[in-house]
């Protein structure tokens, strides 16, 4: 018998609280509920559930606080949905270790999207990250260090191949400026945006049908790149 996932809602709004819990429940997730951050961290603690969905505004603590604390013990995935629209707040969210944002209001289909791509990137880490993940017509060999597209193979220079490996690593997550920079190159490089967009425009070049209008490595407005793989 399969373990139902168990989903964590923290949310100060008894009327989102209410509709996640039934809306989730019909998928087969087990739900646990918390109004605010403390009690929410204390559930995190103690029921280690596999998914934690954030509402940033929470009347005892900021919800970027919660996620920050979340990270210092646990890596389970994090969906931050809030009434804010600023990049600046989900810049925050993100960097402090949120794995995918959404805005209030949201559509179930879209929140559902985001929990399975959350879920199966967690598994994927716990167990054995993909050595090869596949996009359309691309073939990502992380172990090989080789890409292919339509079976021809992609010659890639160290630096976008290091870049295309660590979106693909992280595909289905926002990727903010600053984590991609910190991590491809280095924390000194942080603030170097345009130095990004620039190997982001020579990989769609290379990558992409249509590097104008992309399919893969999408851009996240003022925020970063989420990369999209098959299913």
């Amino acid at each position: 018998m399969t373990t139902q996932p168990h989903i964590l809602v923290i949310d100060d709004e008894p009327q989102i609280l209410r509709a996640l819990r039934t809306i989730l429940s019909a998928r087969q997730f087990r739900v646990s509920t918390a109004g605010n951050g403390e009690e929410g961290l204390a559930l995190a603690a103690a029921g280690k559930p596999d998914l934690i969905i954030l509402d940033l505004s929470l009347p005892d603590m900021d919800g970027i606080e919660v996620c920050k604390q979340l990270r210092g013990w646990t890596q389970t995935p994090v969906i931050v949905l809030s009434v804010r629209e600023s990049e600046r707040d989900k810049v925050a969210a993100l960097d402090h270790g949120a794995d995918d944002y959404l805005t209030k209001p949201f559509g179930i289909d879209e929140l559902l999207a985001r929990i399975r791509v959350a879920l199966r990137h967690a598994a994927q880490t716990q167990t054995k990250q993909k050595a090869v993940i596949t996009a359309g017509p691309l073939e990502i060999d992380l172990v090989g260090f080789t890409v292919k597209r339509a079976g021809v193979e992609v010659k890639l220079t160290a630096t976008e191949f290091k870049l295309l490996a660590y979106l693909a690593a992280n595909a289905g997550r926002v990727l903010t400026h600053r984590s991609i920079l910190t991590n491809v190159w280095d924390p000194a490089d942080a603030d170097h945006v345009e130095y990004l967009r620039v190997f982001i425009r020579q990989l769609r070049k290379k990558l992409e049908d249509n590097p104008e209008e992309p399919q893969h490595i999408l851009n996240e407005p003022g925020i970063g790149y989420r990369f999209i793989a098959d299913e």
